[in-house]
């Protein structure tokens, strides 16, 4: 489960960026929204971003996606063009003339423990890397690694198994990565390295990727199809069944409509229109994470989509028996409302005009009880929102 994930001096973020999906105590509204893991403390299921085009939220996504990639890449050799992961995954902030380091840092609730990583890196190196954890009952925290340039000081959960091979770790590797490939007893870098790969990232046009649906769709199709059907006839898609043909490494999905005459005709998947294609891989992902208890990152969720879909797939969400949560990132407002979201669910993303972005909450701003959430927000009380200069299309006189 996702607590936090901090950026900096990541693409438009320049400044430290913390997502935090720790809820506000003071709030009381939408209990049903919140994850209860027995604690003082309960999180956010959603988490929906708002921002005008350019304003840096899907950078949002990007930047959990590269913090992966790094964790992935980090201890395998060097690309066919003599890369390391850090080098091509380094993309700090660009409009000003000091490259400075970036910053990654997630904290997550996994099991009865809660875990903070994170490094500071640059092109050529690894600067510092930090991990913790904490017993979520007791409140005892332990220090696992701590890194700073070459000197790596383990913590002494880790140290005995681990200290023979800290010397080993090249400048440009990352600890968690190097010891996440070894055969310990320990887990801890297995479970923390596992917690991180775990969260799912779709950028705006993943539903346009057929891999995915020949990946995940077959074994959908033959273990729940009853599930799915169930979904397709709540979203109003007019398929009434589904299924697949194999050739060899080719796979042909077909979906079956009633006519008019009652009679039951098929028609290649790839032939519905987007809104279902996209419809049927968002589901496929939604199951993933719900099954899983795992976060998902989507970006323009709303693309293609009904805004009555939209709040369908957030209410998969808000099963009382899973932890698993949703951040996305829109421009359709039609949620923005207390009837649906607490304050501390909205968020907004705003670029300057010398290109850094800002994220900030809903819950940053005093909110009125009797305000609109939405009428508010496209008259640019919180931000978010593109600033619209005149622009004359005709013809010089």
């Amino acid at each position: 489960m996702l607590v936090q994930f901090m950026l900096k001096n990541v693409l438009s973020f320049k400044e430290e960026t913390i997502l935090d999906m720790t809820a506000i105590n003071a709030y009381k509204e939408h209990e049903c929204n919140l994850i209860n893991n027995g604690t003082k403390e309960k999180f956010l299921r959603v988490a929906a971003i708002y921002g005008a085009n350019a304003s840096g939220k899907s950078n949002l996504n990007i930047a959990m996606r590269l913090f992966q990639l790094i964790i992935t890449e980090s201890f395998n050799n060097a690309d066919k063009d003599g890369r390391v992961a850090i080098e091509k995954y380094y993309h700090p902030f660009r409009f000003d003339n000091n490259e400075e380091n970036s910053e990654f840092q997630i904290i997550e609730i996994l099991g009865e423990y809660e875990y903070k990583y994170g490094f500071e890196y640059n092109s050529e190196s690894i600067v510092s890397e930090w991990m913790y954890r904490k017993n979520i009952n007791t409140k005892r925290n332990t220090v696992i690694l701590e890194r700073m340039g070459n000197t790596i000081q383990l913590g002494a959960t880790v140290r005995k198994e681990c200290e023979v091979y800290q010397e080993q770790i090249p400048t440009e590797t990352l600890a968690l990565s190097f010891f996440n490939r070894l055969n310990l007893k320990t887990d801890i870098f297995n479970v923390m390295y596992s917690g991180i790969m775990d969260t799912l990232v779709a950028d705006a046009d993943f539903y346009e990727e057929s891999k995915i649906i020949e990946t995940f769709l077959p074994e959908v199709i033959d273990e729940e199809k009853e599930k799915l059907i169930n979904f397709l006839e709540a979203i109003d898609t007019g398929i009434k069944d589904i299924q697949y043909l194999k050739d060899g490494d080719d796979f042909k999905f077909l979906t079956t409509h009633l006519g008019k005459d009652e009679k039951r005709y098929n028609i290649s998947l790839y032939d519905e229109s987007a809104g279902t294609v996209k419809s049927i891989i968002i589901y496929m992902y939604a199951r993933v994470a719900i099954v899983m208890n795992a976060s998902m990152f989507i970006d323009e969720l709303n693309v293609k989509l009904h805004p009555l879909l939209l709040k369908f797939i957030v209410d998969l969400f808000y099963e009382q028996n899973t932890t698993a949560q949703l951040i996305y990132t829109t421009h359709d407002t039609t949620l923005m409302d207390k009837k649906f979201f607490r304050r501390d669910q909205i968020w907004f993303v705003q670029k300057d005009e010398y290109g850094y972005s800002e994220l900030s909450a809903l819950s940053d701003f005093k909110v009125r009880s009797d305000a609109s959430f939405e009428k508010d927000y496209l008259a640019g009380v919180y931000g978010g929102i593109p600033f619209l200069k005149e622009f004359d299309m005709k013809e010089g006189e």
